[in-house]
């Protein structure tokens, strides 16, 4: 796992699906992550988000009550939050929601299904991203 990410951080884990969330932080242990939180749609993220440091969102696209995009633009929106990175994982693979969510400022994009190496290789990417910025 590359160096400069912070294993120790909390991620925030968001999606509907009760078995999506336990598979996205089977992974995220995986990889290194012990600080693990879930919301079941972006509502109740962005409560967390308010309440807590949290220094990734894993979020799905598809939700009720407040979907990931919408989740996205809130975060972008606050500038408690604005800077936090986070990583779109969907079955919305079409290109027109892909453009959406990087014009709204997704750090990054994984299309469902995926493996463990590709969570893992979007989060990596983040993070140098950031080291990148970083360091300029």
């Amino acid at each position: 796992m590359s160096k400069g990410i912070d294993f120790s951080m909390k991620v925030l884990v968001v999606d509907d699906f009760a078995t999506m969330r336990k598979i996205i932080r089977n992974v995220l242990k995986q990889i290194g992550f012990e600080n693990i939180a879930e919301a079941e749609d972006g509502a109740a993220a962005l409560q967390i988000i308010g309440q807590e440091k949290v220094g990734l969102v894993v979020t799905d696209w598809n939700m009720p009550n407040m979907d990931g995009l919408e989740l996205l633009k809130n975060i972008r929106r606050n500038p408690g939050s604005a800077h936090l990175p986070v990583l779109m994982v969907t079955a919305e693979g079409m290109k027109d929601n892909v453009l959406e969510a990087v014009k709204a400022g997704v750090s990054n994009y994984v299309v469902k299904p995926f493996t463990a190496e590709v969570l893992q290789e979007k989060i990596e990417a983040i993070f140098r991203k950031l080291a990148a910025q970083g360091s300029a």
